[in-house]
């Protein structure tokens, strides 16, 4: 078993798309987009991290895998727990605090998208509003 990728690591190695297949999974993912959030803003960060996976994907001979829904929503909804979050924490912190980001199935998606919507070609191309809102009470 090898040791996880230190932050540095991990990112340039999703930057060079360099990456081996088995050790860029949900979680890192998730921390990829945490770690660009951290150094960058929210624009810049959603636009390294989409052309990065792309990259990645097509590296991997995957590239029809890319899906710009999925990928938007996870990134803003990092974007938004780090808001609530302190300003100091760290991924395991942050991973500690928000596991249901860290779920790939069942997806926290699930809670704001339709199956079908998240199924659509439309959806794979373009970042699609959600469409299955739960109501929460205002915080």
């Amino acid at each position: 078993m090898t040791a996880p990728l230190g932050d540095s690591e991990l990112l340039a190695g999703f930057r060079a798309a360099t990456l081996p297949e088995g050790a860029f999974r949900h979680r890192e993912h998730v921390r990829v987009a945490w770690l660009m959030l951290r150094e960058l803003p929210p624009d810049r960060a959603l636009e390294a991290f989409s052309t990065g996976l792309r990259r990645y994907a097509a590296a991997c001979g995957k590239a029809g895998l890319y899906h710009e829904t999925i990928t938007w929503a996870f990134l803003l909804l990092i974007r938004e727990r780090m808001a609530r979050g302190a300003p100091d924490t760290t991924f395991a912190e942050f991973a500690a605090a928000n596991p249901e980001l860290l779920a790939w199935k069942p997806s926290i998606l699930e809670s704001y998208y339709r199956p079908e919507t998240l199924a659509s070609d439309l959806a794979r191309r373009v970042f699609l509003l959600p469409d299955r809102l739960e109501l929460r009470p205002s915080e």
